[in-house]
């Protein structure tokens, strides 16, 4: 069984990491980061890439916790606290009474992560998302059509953001992903590993029930709105979702959904 710590002051030290967590949140957390909810803990405790520090709940959780957590190491303390003394340490009213803290792993090369993908392989690319609901999307989305890592580009914000892992159930937790390094090459990367890379655009060449399935493929998204940048639309093979006339563009997780549903189980090779 892991440590259990009572606490009755909010100003507890030992509660540093939890404290004001939105704010805490934006400046960074140097190599750790927050998971909320009962679902996503189940996920962080049953994978082994990233590392449980510690955990803080309300009280009245742990009756109903103690078989998930009975397994946490000794060295990651759970601490607990009555509600309002939690509500107190977050910044406010935190419902699910449930938050832990966690290491990230080391971050993934991508060509490593490329190269160690099966034949057929499905991937998802993602460039300039901004959003971490969207991330979150985009990351449940990954996981539920089978694609086996995320790409992330220089200036896509943070899958282990708290808001985007609780987003994505967990599947941030789960799913590999890996992050290119600013002005690397993502096309040039993805067919280096044998993926076609497959750009999501209004400005298609293919329509998405006519896409057959390569042995190695790769659906790229960008944000709403700019959508991806020209330069690498013309050396990806564009595909576009026909939609309702009057209607511009589907949400980017939407749309990756559809794709990565068609190339798991629609499409043929």
């Amino acid at each position: 069984m892991p440590t259990l710590i009572p606490i009755a002051d909010p100003d507890d030290v030992r509660l540093e990491p939890y404290r004001a967590v939105r704010e805490r949140d934006l400046v960074g957390r140097q190599g750790l980061f927050i998971a909320e909810g009962e679902v996503v803990l189940r996920m962080l405790l049953a994978q082994t890439r990233h590392a449980p520090v510690s955990l803080l709940l309300a009280e009245k959780r742990l009756a109903k916790l103690e078989p998930l957590i009975a397994g946490l190491a000794p060295e990651a303390p759970v601490y607990l606290a009555p509600q309002a003394v939690m509500d107190a340490v977050v910044g406010f009213p935190i419902h699910r009474g449930i938050l832990a803290l966690a290491r990230r792993a080391e971050p993934l090369d991508p060509a490593a992560l490329l190269a160690a993908q099966p034949t057929p392989a499905l991937v998802l690319a993602l460039v300039g998302i901004a959003n971490h609901d969207n991330m979150g999307g985009l990351f449940r989305n990954a996981a539920a059509f089978g694609a086996g890592a995320v790409l992330l580009d220089a200036g896509c914000c943070d899958p282990l953001y708290r808001k985007a892992i609780r987003v994505s159930v967990g599947a941030a937790l789960t799913t590999p992903f890996a992050r290119l390094a600013p002005g690397e090459d993502l096309v040039g990367l993805l067919r280096s590993q044998g993926f076609e890379p497959l750009a999501l655009s209004p400005r298609a060449e293919t329509a998405l029930a006519d896409l057959a399935r390569p042995a190695r493929a790769a659906v790229i998204v960008g944000p709403e709105g700019p959508g991806l940048p020209d330069d690498l639309l013309a050396r990806c093979r564009r595909v576009g979702i026909p939609m309702a006339s009057g209607v511009d563009s589907l949400n980017v997780a939407v749309a990756a959904a559809l794709a990565l549903h068609h190339l798991r189980f629609v499409a043929r090779g």
